[in-house]
């Protein structure tokens, strides 16, 4: 596995503990298998248990190590990927589907914290997608008219109505979506893993898939220091895959662009400051080429991201745009520091939407959530639950081949020095 610069985390420091767990030693016989320990895998395994499948998660870090601790938690409904454009690559029946099922997601994802108590900080008042100069409040007018016409309770607000909601300065309107929320997402990867636990899944963590082998109709899995038998196997890595060695399904990760995401959270906010930036807790991001997004969490912390990764070279650049953009945005911000910062992946793939692969015979993978893990992953995970229990027609996208993106390093690497010059130039004036 590759190492990594240890960065302090936010989400790992205010999440409630993860439930027990233990690596994996010895022989175990399962129904289904699952890689990974995030959203997919966690409501994977969650869903199968309660069908009364006997399922087993192995994952090589800890519960919500990749994506699922490292994200923005915004529960977005749908892709980013405009309704029309979905539909244009993907026909109007699979991509009104796809909508469908994804406009739903934040539903799924509130409706599990609801039903299983989980203490993830969820808020369901929306998310505001900022616009940057006219060129931007363009596009969210195009989203609002083609997310209206299917029925969405979405809304562009100009731009001093986006002024109040969200706090901040310089932004000419913003696409208010009411479908959506925040969440604290590690806590909410616990949650899901709690759950599944109590439902009957078996969770293993510190357990890196080292081999796998077809026996008859039956996979054998070398992982930490056991062996995994099931019938059936869900790959749930997506941008982390990589990370792990040995396996034959490794293939996957071959087309994905890894784009890197770094997020810096200040130290609470006196409450005269708290109280003006998104007063009602929304979480926001912009229209920008480099994105970038800002949201609370429940101790008040500012929470502020963009484009980038946080190694040894990046850092200081990046943290000086992050600590600009907030005394830009937020003129009445004062004084501040920040306490957290860590960085992680997304998985991005040619056309901006999951992809769904068949990877060998009772082998399933979903990966490229495109920065929207939380409400997708959990739609999926629970789809490919029902598809190997026998329901052909669960998962909302048609399964595909692999198709290497042989672009996708020089991409990843172009995304990283973009963002960090972009950042070392942006809001100095």
């Amino acid at each position: 596995m590759a190492t990594e610069r240890p960065l302090p985390n936010l989400w790992h420091a205010t999440a409630p503990a993860a439930p027990g767990t233990a690596p994996l030693t010895g022989e175990l016989r399962c129904d289904v298998a699952i890689i990974g320990g995030g959203f997919t895998g966690l409501s994977a395994a969650l869903h199968l248990a309660e069908m009364g499948v006997k399922a087993a998660v192995i994952e090589a870090r800890t519960i919500g190590h990749g994506g699922s601790g490292r994200n923005v938690g915004l529960v977005n409904a749908g892709m980013w990927v405009k309704p029309d454009d979905l539909i244009a690559t993907l026909g109007a029946e699979a991509g009104n589907r796809l909508l469908h099922e994804l406009g739903a997601g934040p539903s799924l994802v509130y409706e599990l914290v609801a039903k299983h108590a989980m203490a993830c900080e969820a808020v369901r008042n929306g998310t505001l997608h900022m616009a940057v100069s006219a060129e931007g409040l363009n596009e969210i007018r195009e989203r609002e008219a083609q997310w209206q016409k299917r029925g969405a309770p979405v809304e562009v607000l100009p731009a001093e109505k986006a002024h109040v909601l969200s706090g901040a300065e310089g932004f000419t309107g913003a696409l208010l979506d009411r479908r959506a929320g925040t969440i604290q997402p590690l806590a909410y990867a616990r949650g899901l893993a709690r759950a599944a636990i109590a439902a009957g899944a078996e969770i293993f963590t510190d357990t890196p898939l080292l081999a796998a082998e077809r026996k008859g109709d039956l996979w054998k899995l070398e992982a930490g220091r056991g062996t995994l038998t099931a019938r059936h196997v869900i790959v749930a890595t997506n941008a982390y895959g990589a990370m792990v060695n040995g396996t034959p399904w490794k293939a996957q990760t071959r087309e994905l662009t890894i784009l890197p995401f770094f997020q810096f959270a200040t130290n609470p906010l006196a409450d005269r400051v708290a109280e003006r930036i998104l007063p009602e807790r929304q979480g926001a991001w912009d229209t920008g080429l480099v994105m970038t997004s800002f949201r609370m969490d429940q101790e008040n912390r500012l929470i502020f991201g963009s484009i980038g990764r946080l190694d040894a070279m990046a850092e200081g650049t990046h943290r000086a745009f992050a600590a600009r953009s907030l005394r830009k945005l937020f003129p009445y911000i004062g004084d501040f520091r920040f306490e957290y910062w860590w960085d992680g992946r997304i998985g991005m793939t040619t056309n901006n939407l999951p992809v769904v692969h068949e990877l060998a015979p009772n082998v399933i993978s979903v990966s490229g959530y495109n920065g929207r893990g939380i409400a997708p992953g959990t739609v999926f995970g629970r789809a490919l639950a029902r598809h190997v229990t026998g329901d052909g027609s669960a998962i909302p996208l048609a399964q595909t081949p692999i198709t290497a993106d042989p672009w996708r390093n020089v991409k990843s690497a172009f995304y990283h020095a973009g963002a960090q010059a972009k950042h070392f130039i942006d809001r100095r004036f």
